[in-house]
Protein backbone atom coordinates (compact mmCIF):
# COMPACT_ATOMS: atom_id res chain seq x y z
CA UNK A 1 0.00 0.00 0.00
CA UNK A 2 1.32 3.57 -0.65
CA UNK A 3 2.20 6.34 1.80
CA UNK A 4 -0.84 8.60 0.20
CA UNK A 5 -3.49 5.67 0.35
CA UNK A 6 -2.32 5.11 3.79
CA UNK A 7 -2.76 8.56 4.77
CA UNK A 8 -6.06 8.84 3.11
CA UNK A 9 -7.41 6.02 4.49
CA UNK A 10 -6.15 6.66 8.05
CA UNK A 11 -7.88 10.60 7.90
CA UNK A 12 -9.80 9.99 10.92
CA UNK A 13 -6.13 9.52 13.25
CA UNK A 14 -4.51 12.18 14.14
CA UNK A 15 -1.40 13.05 12.50
CA UNK A 16 1.60 13.60 14.01
CA UNK A 17 4.93 14.69 13.24
CA UNK A 18 8.31 13.39 14.55
CA UNK A 19 12.22 13.79 13.97
CA UNK A 20 13.99 11.00 14.35
CA UNK A 21 17.71 10.03 14.09
CA UNK A 22 20.35 8.49 15.89
CA UNK A 23 23.64 9.03 18.03
CA UNK A 24 26.33 7.51 19.22
CA UNK A 25 27.68 7.79 22.58
CA UNK A 26 31.22 5.90 23.85
CA UNK A 27 33.47 6.52 26.13
CA UNK A 28 35.83 8.52 24.10
CA UNK A 29 36.12 11.92 25.76
CA UNK A 30 34.33 14.34 24.21
CA UNK A 31 36.35 17.62 24.04
CA UNK A 32 35.14 20.88 24.48
CA UNK A 33 36.10 24.16 25.24
CA UNK A 34 36.73 25.14 29.20
CA UNK A 35 36.73 28.50 31.35
CA UNK A 36 40.54 29.44 32.12
CA UNK A 37 42.17 32.90 32.69
CA UNK A 38 43.35 34.60 30.27
CA UNK A 39 46.56 33.31 28.47
CA UNK A 40 46.00 29.99 31.11
CA UNK A 41 46.18 26.59 29.09
CA UNK A 42 42.81 24.64 29.46
CA UNK A 43 43.84 21.09 30.98
CA UNK A 44 41.69 18.00 30.75
CA UNK A 45 41.81 14.43 31.48
CA UNK A 46 40.33 12.38 28.66
CA UNK A 47 40.54 9.07 27.05
CA UNK A 48 40.72 7.05 23.77
CA UNK A 49 38.12 3.73 24.31
CA UNK A 50 36.14 3.02 21.68
CA UNK A 51 33.46 1.03 22.92
CA UNK A 52 29.93 3.05 22.63
CA UNK A 53 26.28 2.34 22.37
CA UNK A 54 23.70 4.08 19.85
CA UNK A 55 20.61 5.46 21.04
CA UNK A 56 17.90 6.02 18.63
CA UNK A 57 15.43 8.63 19.31
CA UNK A 58 12.57 10.62 17.87
CA UNK A 59 11.09 13.88 19.17
CA UNK A 60 7.57 15.88 17.87
CA UNK A 61 8.76 19.35 18.29
CA UNK A 62 5.51 20.74 18.92
CA UNK A 63 4.48 18.59 21.79
CA UNK A 64 8.26 17.86 23.46
CA UNK A 65 7.00 14.37 23.77
CA UNK A 66 10.09 12.07 22.94
CA UNK A 67 10.61 8.05 22.45
CA UNK A 68 14.08 6.49 23.08
CA UNK A 69 15.89 3.12 22.65
CA UNK A 70 19.51 1.95 23.20
CA UNK A 71 21.54 -0.59 21.09
CA UNK A 72 24.96 -1.42 20.71
CA UNK A 73 25.22 -0.77 16.73
CA UNK A 74 23.24 0.72 13.64
CA UNK A 75 21.34 -1.57 11.24
CA UNK A 76 18.58 -2.31 10.02
CA UNK A 77 17.21 -4.97 12.31
CA UNK A 78 18.04 -2.05 15.12
CA UNK A 79 16.08 0.28 13.39
CA UNK A 80 13.24 -2.35 12.43
CA UNK A 81 13.20 -2.77 16.49
CA UNK A 82 12.93 0.67 16.86
CA UNK A 83 10.00 1.26 14.34
CA UNK A 84 8.08 -1.47 15.63
CA UNK A 85 8.10 -0.20 19.48
CA UNK A 86 7.42 3.28 18.25
CA UNK A 87 4.60 2.62 16.71
CA UNK A 88 3.16 0.44 19.30
CA UNK A 89 3.78 3.17 21.30
CA UNK A 90 1.82 5.92 19.17
CA UNK A 91 -0.33 3.36 17.73
CA UNK A 92 -3.48 5.20 17.97
CA UNK A 93 -2.56 8.20 15.40
CA UNK A 94 -0.74 8.44 12.07
CA UNK A 95 2.88 9.20 12.84
CA UNK A 96 5.30 11.36 9.91
CA UNK A 97 8.71 10.18 11.05
CA UNK A 98 11.54 12.65 9.46
CA UNK A 99 14.92 10.71 8.59
CA UNK A 100 17.73 10.94 6.99
CA UNK A 101 18.84 8.94 4.18
CA UNK A 102 20.59 6.01 6.28
CA UNK A 103 21.08 2.82 4.47
CA UNK A 104 18.86 1.17 7.15
CA UNK A 105 16.30 3.55 6.13
CA UNK A 106 15.80 2.69 2.71
CA UNK A 107 16.28 -1.17 3.20
CA UNK A 108 14.53 -3.43 1.13
CA UNK A 109 14.15 -5.76 4.13
CA UNK A 110 12.60 -2.94 6.47
CA UNK A 111 8.95 -3.46 6.96
CA UNK A 112 7.09 0.22 8.04
CA UNK A 113 4.66 -0.19 10.40
CA UNK A 114 1.13 1.34 8.46
CA UNK A 115 0.83 3.69 11.29
CA UNK A 116 4.44 5.30 10.06
CA UNK A 117 5.12 7.26 6.99
CA UNK A 118 8.78 8.01 6.85
CA UNK A 119 9.55 11.77 5.38
CA UNK A 120 13.25 11.25 3.64
CA UNK A 121 14.87 14.66 4.42
CA UNK A 122 17.30 16.06 1.55
CA UNK A 123 20.44 13.73 1.61
CA UNK A 124 23.43 15.44 3.64
CA UNK A 125 21.71 17.78 5.51
CA UNK A 126 21.88 16.75 9.13
CA UNK A 127 21.03 20.47 10.14
CA UNK A 128 17.56 19.93 8.81
CA UNK A 129 16.58 17.53 11.49
CA UNK A 130 15.71 19.08 14.34
CA UNK A 131 16.68 16.40 16.63
CA UNK A 132 20.12 16.98 15.71
CA UNK A 133 19.91 19.89 18.41
CA UNK A 134 18.87 17.64 21.09
CA UNK A 135 22.02 15.28 20.46
CA UNK A 136 24.14 17.91 21.01
CA UNK A 137 22.34 19.19 24.13
CA UNK A 138 23.00 15.81 25.74
CA UNK A 139 26.53 15.66 24.68
CA UNK A 140 27.51 19.39 25.99
CA UNK A 141 26.61 17.54 29.30
CA UNK A 142 28.92 14.91 28.59
CA UNK A 143 32.11 16.89 27.19
CA UNK A 144 35.23 15.96 29.50
CA UNK A 145 33.57 13.46 31.27
CA UNK A 146 35.33 10.35 31.51
CA UNK A 147 33.69 6.88 32.35
CA UNK A 148 34.88 3.73 33.13
CA UNK A 149 32.68 1.56 31.19
CA UNK A 150 29.78 2.06 29.21
CA UNK A 151 27.48 0.72 31.92
CA UNK A 152 28.36 4.06 33.48
CA UNK A 153 28.11 6.05 30.64
CA UNK A 154 24.17 4.28 29.31
CA UNK A 155 23.34 5.36 33.38
CA UNK A 156 24.72 8.98 33.21
CA UNK A 157 22.65 9.27 29.54
CA UNK A 158 19.49 7.43 31.02
CA UNK A 159 19.56 10.33 33.68
CA UNK A 160 20.33 13.39 31.16
CA UNK A 161 17.15 11.69 29.33
CA UNK A 162 15.07 11.57 32.61
CA UNK A 163 15.81 15.51 33.40
CA UNK A 164 14.46 16.42 29.70
CA UNK A 165 10.73 17.89 30.11
CA UNK A 166 8.63 18.38 27.00
CA UNK A 167 9.21 21.75 27.43
CA UNK A 168 12.65 21.75 27.15
CA UNK A 169 12.40 18.97 24.13
CA UNK A 170 10.13 21.76 22.36
CA UNK A 171 12.42 24.37 22.91
CA UNK A 172 15.30 22.99 21.76
CA UNK A 173 13.85 21.13 18.88
CA UNK A 174 10.88 23.21 17.64
CA UNK A 175 12.25 25.05 14.44
CA UNK A 176 10.08 28.10 13.88
CA UNK A 177 9.62 26.91 10.03
CA UNK A 178 8.16 23.53 11.02
CA UNK A 179 6.08 24.73 14.07
CA UNK A 180 4.07 27.30 11.00
CA UNK A 181 3.73 25.07 9.03
CA UNK A 182 2.60 22.28 11.53
CA UNK A 183 -0.14 25.42 12.72
CA UNK A 184 -1.48 25.43 9.10
CA UNK A 185 -2.06 21.87 8.52
CA UNK A 186 -4.02 21.38 11.65
CA UNK A 187 -5.95 24.83 11.09
CA UNK A 188 -7.67 22.72 8.45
Amino acid sequence: MSQHARLVGQAQQEIRYFAQDESRFGLKTICGRLITACGVKPIGQWQWLFKAFWLYGAVEPATGESFFLQFSHVDTQCYQRFLDEFSQAYRNSLNILQVDNGRFDTSKNLIVPENVILLFQPPYCPALNPIERLWEHLKANLKWASFQTLAQLQTKVDQLLAQLTPEMIASITGYSFILDALSVVNSF
